[in-house]
């Protein structure tokens, strides 16, 4: 009897499986995970790489291939996959549209959103990995982003604000 796979363990699998071997598509993504038991379609496929922002990196020989986040011994990622944009431009773009403020008190900072666009850019700001951010959590309408730095709140506001302030 074959276990059904969850979401949380899909992902847990591409994940691995990406930071095991350079993999340069979806379809040959796709036929890692056959073998090893986890039967996916293409749309599904597309879509937890893109919940798990997935990136396409140059590797040493010149072809792109699938990255997570943090990973890429430092290099800059080419673009999000399928879109074109960097996680950063991408943060840019949402926070511009969504940002409505952002208060710091210690390292702790409230971003508010207009309703239902919380988790939106929280995850956009999670994508974006900055070394100075530990994590997020996100509501309706706020999110609760800490600093790494206990006294570094200020600075991510200000960064979040200046993201979202294209024109400065």
């Amino acid at each position: 009897m074959k276990i059904p796979m969850t979401k949380a363990a899909r992902q847990a699998r591409i994940t691995e499986l990406l930071q095991r071997r350079p993999i340069r598509s979806q379809p040959e993504l796709a036929k890692l995970l056959l073998e090893s038991g986890v039967e996916v379609t293409q749309a599904t496929l597309s879509r937890d790489l893109d919940e798990l922002g997935a990136l396409k990196l140059r590797a040493e020989d010149g072809s792109l291939v699938y990255a997570l986040p943090g990973e890429g011994g430092g290099r800059i990622p080419l673009a999000r996959v399928g879109t074109g944009e960097t996680p950063a431009a991408r943060l840019s773009r949402i926070a511009e549209e969504l940002l409505v403020s952002a208060d710091a008190s210690a390292n702790l900072v409230i971003v508010r959103t207009p309703p239902g666009a919380a988790q939106f850019l929280a995850s956009a700001i999670d994508h974006a990995d900055w070394e100075s951010i530990l994590g997020t959590v996100a509501g309706d309408d706020t999110i609760l982003v800490i600093s790494r730095d206990p006294t570094g709140g200020t600075a991510v506001a200000e960064a979040l604000l200046r993201h979202a302030d294209r024109r400065g």
